[in-house]
């Protein structure tokens, strides 16, 4: 994977949110504590249960991660 999960999160963001995965993105940006710098599903999926009280539920971070692998 040439990309970080956040790195490519982040195309995701919007303003004006209209899908889980930019709200999401958006809500990534402003957590200063996002594992910004893994590529690794289990060190990203257990911060996320730890600290995402952002996310309404997991499945939108393994839809993400699965267009993120899909994709890079």
């Amino acid at each position: 994977m040439s990309k970080f999960f956040y790195h490519y999160l982040m195309k995701y963001r919007n303003p004006q949110a209209k899908d889980e995965i930019s709200q999401f993105a958006n809500d990534a940006f402003i957590d200063h504590s996002f594992p910004k710098y893994s590529v690794n599903y289990n060190e990203i999926s257990s911060y996320l249960e730890m600290n995402g009280h952002y996310l309404k539920n997991m499945s939108i971070f393994d839809q993400a991660w699965d267009l993120y692998i899909s994709e890079e």
